[in-house]
């Protein structure tokens, strides 16, 4: 796949735009007009620049209201294209993109159109150049690829074709299939462009909230399945508008970008099985997660302690110490927590930055060698750290904010870890286990405007998908709420964004210094024999308000015992339509950390419409006495 995207989806000045595509590995480079006329330099100077960096520019773009006008008008469009044509020889790239008319004195006509184009393609021809034509969505007379093309097939010029937008296509519910009946060399670039569905404005809808294949709605693996069926083989460029891109990180946009493209290529070669159509290198399908091996934790001796105090109270007891490192393993059912305070590494580093901490976690798939394989070719970073002679080195990514993914499986050594690098410990401490046996979910809270690249991120890499988001009500904001999941549940990632660091999300991230776990929830069978154990192990779970206990009768009906019952113990309830959803919460460790103990009796959700009544308890909880509220 010949990988590009337009300078216009990106921030920056232009020259930190190419450094940021060339770094991420596009192969080309699409100059939007406005990055160009911003810059200082000439048109040489940009053309050098790109090919220095390892850039072709693939199209100058773009060259508006050209087809269809009346005299004077027509004239003065022919001298623009003329222009433009200087600045594109002094580029060193060959097409321009030509963008269906939206002026209002437009003249509409097929033959009219056409004629235009074959006297541009004229001219472009004598330069060497060639014109590509892209019906816009709201164009006055052409906004349908499929009349898009019947100009060009009438214009009947070599050096004129099409660009194809899957925005443009798919925002008007086009039929995608008729691509596949036009000449591959007709076809001069493809765009791409994915979305969320809204309902509003085609305009402001693409000006405003595009973003990367996979990271929207729209069906652009179903586009682009459809002009890969027509045997194109040129480039697939990102054309991306949004206000977020345009204040985000550059590298981090051009880095997920890349991604999406290559993911894309993934998902379309997988879908043309058993033709002889190869758009990206081969590479593993997405890993599927059988659970999660263990969290680890950073920390130091002082703070662990503090840890390991509030772990024993929820059931949990040592049972392994790293043969050559200061790590202990404790478990309960089938979940590990390994706390990590040794002096050097990876983790001391992590330690160092954001105190005690959640940092690493740890993936078992089906095949652990593929899955680190995957990763690497959707473009993660690979983390190495040095191991004892004898010792495993668990494959891993770096994930959430730089934190660690390890991969582990059943079919390699990699899934005995615990016996090969750890020796058994008992654990001295008087500890009731309290039924605790598997991690429900992991919640990982990032930046609002990191959200799309982390869920990019995991969809991409395992086999998830993403569900709706959802507007988590803060006290103090609104936190975005989003989750990674697998069809079995044995991979749950609830993703928050924080857009203020007044929300109990916003202060984990600025006291942190950056994204990361922010709390871990394990399943139980039953919450209220849970509850009697933790009790006897000292665990004080997040006071709720009383008031909440009175609603939630009234709003589900329930029994009055039951209600006490939930009262009694600090227990949030909600129902679906599959069925119940129990909910109990550790009190806050360090700034903004919890714990959350589930019981699920057929529900599918997270319990968001109590995620405000938790909030508000916790942010209770951190305030010291006497502090007002913010």
């Amino acid at each position: 796949m010949k990988t590009s995207i337009a300078t216009v989806s990106i921030s920056g000045e232009l020259p930190e735009k190419l450094e940021a595509i060339a770094r991420a590995g596009f192969d080309g480079v699409e100059i939007f007009e406005n990055d160009f006329l911003a810059f200082d330099g000439s048109p040489r100077d940009v053309g050098k620049m790109a090919r220095d960096l390892g850039l072709e520019i693939t199209l100058f773009q773009p060259f508006r209201d050209f087809e269809g006008m009346p005299e004077p008008y027509r004239s003065r469009t022919f001298d623009r294209a003329e222009r433009k044509f200087d600045i594109m020889q002094e580029l060193g790239t060959d097409l321009v993109l030509v963008c269906s008319n939206v002026s209002p004195v437009a003249l509409g006509g097929i033959d009219r159109a056409a004629a235009d184009f074959r006297e541009l393609g004229e001219r472009a021809a004598k330069r060497g150049l060639k014109v590509g034509y892209e019906a816009l969505a709201w164009g006055r007379h052409i906004s349908d690829h499929r009349d898009a093309w019947e100009i060009v097939r009438r214009a009947d010029h070599d050096n004129v074709g099409l660009i194809l937008d899957s925005f443009h296509s798919l925002s008007r519910k086009i039929d995608i299939n008729s691509i596949r009946s036009i000449p591959k060399d007709k076809i001069f670039i493809v765009q791409l462009a994915d979305a969320p569905l809204i309902d509003m404005d085609l305009l402001y809808w693409s000006r405003h909230f595009r973003n990367m294949p996979g990271e929207g709605d729209l069906p652009v693996t179903d586009f682009t399945a459809a002009v890969a069926a027509t045997g194109y083989d040129g480039y697939y460029s990102l054309e991306i508008f949004n206000d977020q891109f345009r204040g985000g990180s550059t590298r981090a946009i051009a880095a997920d970008g890349h991604r999406s493209l290559i993911y894309l290529g993934d998902q379309v070669q997988r879908s043309l099985t058993g033709t002889d159509t190869a758009i990206v290198d081969q590479m593993p399908e997405r890993a599927k997660v059988e659970g999660i091996g263990f969290v680890e934790f950073a920390t130091d001796e002082k703070e662990a302690a503090e840890l390991v105090a509030l772990l024993h109270t929820l059931g949990f007891r040592k049972t392994a110490k790293h043969r050559t490192k200061e790590v202990t393993i404790y478990e309960q059912g089938t979940i590990r927590i390994l706390i990590n305070v040794d002096p050097v590494g990876f983790s001391k580093a992590a330690y160092a930055v954001h105190g005690t901490f959640a940092y690493a976690l740890a993936l078992v798939v089906d095949d652990a060698a593929a899955a680190h394989a995957r990763a690497l070719a959707l473009d993660a970073e690979a983390f190495h750290q040095e191991v004892a002679e004898g010792e495993l080195e668990l494959p891993a990514i770096r994930g959430v904010g730089g934190g660690l993914i390890y991969f582990i499986d059943d079919k390699s050594p990699l899934g005995r870890f615990a016996e090969i690098d750890f020796e058994p410990a008992t654990d001295e401490a008087a500890i009731v286990p309290a039924g605790l046996n598997l991690v429900d979910h992991v919640a990982q809270t990032v930046a609002y405007d990191e959200m799309l690249t982390w869920l990019l991120f995991y969809t991409s890499i395992l086999e998830t998908q993403k569900t709706p988001m959802v507007d988590i009500i803060d006290p103090s904001g609104v936190v975005r709420s989003q989750v990674v999941e697998n069809a079995s549940g044995s991979l749950r990632i609830t993703m928050n964004g924080a857009e203020n660091r007044r929300t109990l999300a916003g202060h984990f991230i600025a006291q942190k210094f950056g994204s990361g776990i922010q709390h871990l929830a394990f399943t139980t069978g039953d919450i209220f024999a849970t509850a009697a154990a933790l009790q006897k192990n000292g665990f004080t779970s997040l006071k709720i308000s009383p008031n909440y206990y009175g609603d939630v009768e009234a709003r589900f009906g329930l029994d009055p015992e039951l209600t006490e019952r939930l009262k009694a113990d600090n227990i949030l309830y909600d129902r679906d339509e599959h069925g119940e959803y129990f909910q109990l919460y550790s009190r806050t460790h360090g700034e903004g950390f919890f714990f959350e103990i589930v019981e699920r009796r057929g529900y599918r959700g997270y319990g968001a419409p109590n995620a405000i009544f938790r909030i508000a308890a916790l942010k209770k909880q951190m305030r010291p006495e006497g502090m007002p509220a913010r």
